[in-house]
């Protein structure tokens, strides 16, 4: 599989976010110019547990174990704490300083987990972790196969895996919330750091269609017939978020919850390739290579509120109303851009990334 064209300037040069969920948010620094055969996992042996950030009291996190919000966090030093980086050879890159300028709670022009004060987290760690328990996330092959935590790898009918991906929305943590407010540009570089990169669009769907054994792809990640209570796509909008206005970055974060959930805390909601939360929680940035040989920005999945705008396949869309149906196949054009421009943030955007095998 193709894959999105490599960082070709420094980090420094990146420290920067724009637009929103429809005009330019706002956003430190300056824009730079470019874009910063395994088997199925086993439905046997025992999941652990998600690293608590670094500094937190092991008793304290204990006995915040079933609070839902324990696990929205408060400060930058939490949301960094949860993923890590591979350190670019250049000594002009400045992975800290893009870090630091990127991410941190309390504003839409940083990547976190969405407005505290707003979101609805129904599940706690350990109801997460006990919906997780006895499956295998990843095998020892698997591991040596994509040479990453948390990763699997994916293939076509009689082929070579030629990609891993991650198992989780970002930062790929079971039982962590997803982070959102990132712009596809900033979600590249940060792929990137980890010795990763973005999805291509063929690879988020052949991840969430896709059979390891090479049956029949199928329409959602978990079957055929959409079912809105498998995954996080049934927090209706007038129910978890009446008055939202999603007009603008600032309006969405004063007005709109991020009413996610933590990642694999809906356990059927997984592909067969062993892949959570491809539908509903968030919707995802991934890559996409056009026909006049341009990477492009491409957003798939659905969020948390899909009930409100859900379509099933075969059905056609009402008059008057937007639907779509979430299916994996679905190829949705929303916030296209040059994948070197793309700024376009949301209170339930984020990512996931991807992998080559060698």
């Amino acid at each position: 599989m193709s894959r999105p064209p490599k960082t070709t300037a420094t980090l420094a040069a990146l420290i920067l976010a724009g637009g929103c969920t429809s005009t330019p948010a706002e956003r430190t620094g300056a824009p730079g110019s470019a874009s910063a055969s395994g088997a199925a996992p086993p439905a046997s042996a025992a999941v652990a547990g998600a690293a608590p950030p670094a500094g937190e009291d092991a008793g304290a996190e204990a006995g915040a174990a079933d609070d839902p919000m324990s696990l929205h966090y408060d400060t930058k030093e939490e949301l960094l704490a949860l993923f890590s980086i591979v350190r670019p050879p250049k000594r002009d890159s400045n992975a800290d300083g893009f870090l630091d300028k990127s991410f941190g709670p309390g504003s839409p022009a940083r990547i976190n987990q969405g407005n505290k004060a707003l979101a609805q987290h129904a599940i706690g760690r350990a109801q997460c972790l006990a919906g997780l328990a006895g499956m295998t996330l990843q095998t020892e092959e698997q591991r040596a196969i994509c040479g990453a935590e948390n990763m699997v790898p994916i293939w076509r009918r009689g082929r070579k895996p030629k990609a891993c991906i991650d198992i989780f929305e970002f930062p790929n943590k079971p039982c962590e919330l997803p982070m959102v407010w990132v712009a596809p540009v900033q979600a590249k570089v940060i792929c990137e750091l980890q010795g990763k990169r973005l999805c291509s669009q063929a690879e988020w769907t052949l991840a969430c269609n896709g059979d390891p054994d090479g049956g029949k792809p199928r329409k959602f990640a978990y079957g055929d017939e959409m079912d809105l209570e498998i995954c996080n796509t049934n927090k209706s909008v007038d129910k978890y978020s009446p008055g939202c206005v999603a007009d603008t970055a600032s309006t969405a974060w004063k007005t709109c919850g991020t009413n996610t959930e933590p990642t694999g805390s809906y356990p059927r909601c997984r592909s067969r390739f062993g892949v959570f939360d491809q539908h509903g929680n968030v919707a995802e940035i991934m890559a996409r290579l056009d026909p006049d040989g341009h990477w492009y920005s491409q957003l798939k999945g659905s969020a948390f509120f899909y009930v409100d705008v859900a379509r099933k396949p075969d059905e056609r869309p009402p008059k008057g109303r937007e639907t779509y149906p979430d299916q994996c196949a679905y190829d949705a054009r929303w916030h296209v851009e040059p994948l070197n421009e793309a700024w376009h943030v949301n209170y339930h955007l984020g990512f996931r990334c991807c992998k080559g095998v060698h």
